[in-house]
């Protein structure tokens, strides 16, 4: 089951700070999460030039495709970008992953977040979409939704209700398969109207976690897994380190957490997904699709940022053989 992600493209780039100093510049709190504008962009892009930092394409689903393309599963990613360096950068980046790019490009800036690292460790996230946010139903070609047995779609992208509706048509005409990601309790309370419209109409496999399954259906987790799961074929709720449930084929599997305790629990829900889609992908069970998932997120959350480091991977697939067996 090739996939292709849809989501916001954004560079994720970590500062290490020699002091608290350009956090008043921009007019952030330190520890916060918070979005900013371009003026504020602007600013840290000034910042940087003479500090220690790492890149990497980042954006939940980007995050997915690059785990499966590490396993060996055929995925592309939509997204938008700018043509400045950061736009070119991202694109050849997730190309060098193993995921085929099919990026819109406009003049401007793309989108970054960015991750500055105080002294004492505390980090401080601000998210500056860009062009990201600026994707249009006319950007997802038709064929290209097409090519692939599944759609991927991060729930950060029903701010834009055309684009998500449109998209997931196109995946329906053409049974093309579609998941869903829920991303954020927030998003799910704005736009649950929506939500109620869609995931029966389109939806095949819908990711959440409990709070994000809560807000859907107002039920805790082993009572929410069972209502959702009437209205798409697989529903799965992560539950942290009391690992996961999948309902689907009328039944309720529930899978352990793996790893120790966190150091940073960034991408734990987009690796966890990139599991369980590979999984799907070359027919195994769902028992066997979460496991690898739980895998994958107890690989990353023993890491800061959200990608595992390379030198690890070959582990990994010998691991999920083992589960395959």
């Amino acid at each position: 089951m090739s996939t292709l992600g849809l989501g916001n493209a954004l560079v994720d780039v970590l500062l290490q700070l020699e002091d608290d100093r350009p956090l008043a510049d921009i007019g952030i709190v330190k520890g916060a999460m918070d979005m900013i504008d371009e003026n504020q962009m602007i600013i840290i892009q000034k910042t940087q030039q003479h500090l220690e930092r790492t890149q990497v394409p980042g954006g939940s689903v980007c995050n997915t495709m690059r785990a499966m393309a590490n396993l060996g599963a055929t995925t592309g990613y939509l997204g938008k970008v700018g043509t400045d360096a950061l736009g070119s950068y991202y694109e050849n980046a997730i190309r060098e992953a193993g995921v085929t790019p099919y990026l819109a490009k406009a003049d401007g800036i793309s989108g970054c977040c960015t991750v500055l690292v105080s002294p004492d460790g505390e980090r401080t996230m601000s998210t500056f979409l860009g062009l990201a946010s600026t994707l249009t139903p006319d950007d997802v070609k038709e064929e290209i939704v097409g090519s692939y047995k599944c759609v991927y779609i991060e729930g950060y992208l029903l701010v834009n209700e055309p684009l998500v509706r449109s998209t997931m048509e196109k995946a329906k005409r053409q049974g093309v398969k579609v998941a869903l990601d829920l991303s954020n309790f927030n998003i799910v309370n704005a736009f649950r109207g929506f939500l109620e419209d869609i995931i029966p109409k389109y939806v095949n496999i819908l990711f959440s976690n409990e709070s994000e399954a809560k807000a859907f259906t107002g039920l805790e987790p082993e009572e929410a897994i069972k209502k959702i799961a009437t209205q798409v074929d697989i529903s799965l709720v992560t539950l942290g380190k009391r690992g996961s449930m999948i309902a689907g084929n009328g039944e309720i599997i529930h899978v352990a957490a793996e790893g120790g305790k966190p150091l940073d629990t960034t991408g734990a829900g987009d690796h966890f997904a990139a599991g369980f889609l590979y999984g799907q992908s070359v027919g195994a069970t769902f028992e066997q699709s979460a496991r690898i998932g739980s895998m994958l997120a107890g690989y990353v959350i023993d890491v800061l940022g959200a990608q595992i480091p390379s030198h690890q991977w070959e582990q990994i697939k010998l691991k999920v053989r083992d589960i395959l067996s």
